[in-house]
Formats: C-alpha cells, structure tokens, sequence
C-alpha cells in the first residue's frame, strides 16, 4: 500500500501537532529539577517509524523543535541548542535502528535508544558550552528519568501502534504498509 505525497504531508502534519499539544501538556507538568522532561512529545515521532520514510522523519523532528522552541520562547537560547542537538542526534540513532534491526527491535528499545542518545549529547553540550565537567553529577537521575520515561513511551508507542484503527487505516490490516 503506497500513499500520495498529499496524504503523506497530512500525516506529517497531523503528527506534528500531536507532537506540539504532547508537548504542552507536558510543560504544565511539574518537574522536580527544571531540566528533566519526560519526552511525551516525542510519542509521535516513535509513531511516525513505522509510517513515513527517513526525510519525513527529520522533517516531522525539524517541525517539532523549531515549533517547541516558538511557542516556549526559547528560540534563540541554550535550551533551543539543547533540545535541537538532542532531538537531531536521537532521532537519527532512531532512524538507523529501526531500519537496520527492524525485525529485531522492538519501539521500546528504539526508544530508549533514542533518549539515550538524546540525554549523553546534552550532557555532552552542558559540559562543554555552559557548566564545564561538574554536570556529569546529574548525569545518573537524568538518565535514569529519561531510560524509565523511555521505556513508558517506547510500550505506549509498540501498543497505539498495535491497537490504533488510524494506524490500521494507513497500514493496511495485516499492517503491510511501508513507507
């Protein structure tokens, strides 16, 4: 089953709104330390695998971070650079992963791959553009966060995607889609 370039931007668009209403939903959610996020916003982007080529991929991640950082006004700050260098570095890890071992990795472990990625590269950045080598002693709570938030999104994803009528509706019963 193959889509027309117009269903594919709509699908597109339709994640990346998910993507952005996930994301405010997730900035009204208290944090115990201001730079722990749960990621629920990237649950569009697991999605978005299993349904749309490489390209897309990144053109859906390219709209959520410039979108993100809009809205939030974070813009032209350090955190845009985190969020941009942390979404770009994860999602091309996710990418690979799920083309290289697709019958071999689930979404869970593609997520937590993801936001592995995603939390070292920042860790990476803080170190070395704003706070020097003493950030590495948040390192262990912030990965730990981002694995257990992984591992809820990654089984969140696996399951939408398994029981979603939309999904079903793009891939075709037996799910034969590719994109």
């Amino acid at each position: 089953m193959t889509l027309s370039a117009t269903k594919r931007l709509e699908i597109i668009a339709l994640l990346a709104a998910m993507a952005l209403f996930l994301s405010s939903i997730e900035y009204i959610i208290p944090k115990p330390l201001p730079f722990l996020r749960l990621g629920i916003a990237n649950l569009p982007v697991l999605i978005s695998l299993y349904l749309l080529k490489p390209k897309e991929i990144i053109l859906l991640m390219a709209i959520k971070i410039i979108a993100q950082g809009f809205i939030y006004g974070t813009l032209f700050s350090y955190i845009f650079l985190f969020s941009c260098a942390g979404g770009v570095a994860s999602g091309l890890v996710m990418i690979g992963l799920q083309r290289l071992m697709k019958n071999h990795v689930t979404l869970l472990g593609v997520s937590v791959a993801g936001a592995f990625t995603s939390n070292i590269v920042q860790l990476l950045i803080a170190s070395t553009v704003i706070w020097g080598p003493g950030v590495f002693l948040i390192a262990p709570p912030f990965l730990l966060v981002g694995t257990v938030s992984a591992c809820a999104l990654g089984l969140l994803a696996e399951s939408f995607y398994r029981n979603s009528r939309w999904v079903k509706m793009i891939a075709g019963p037996k799910g034969d889609y590719s994109p």
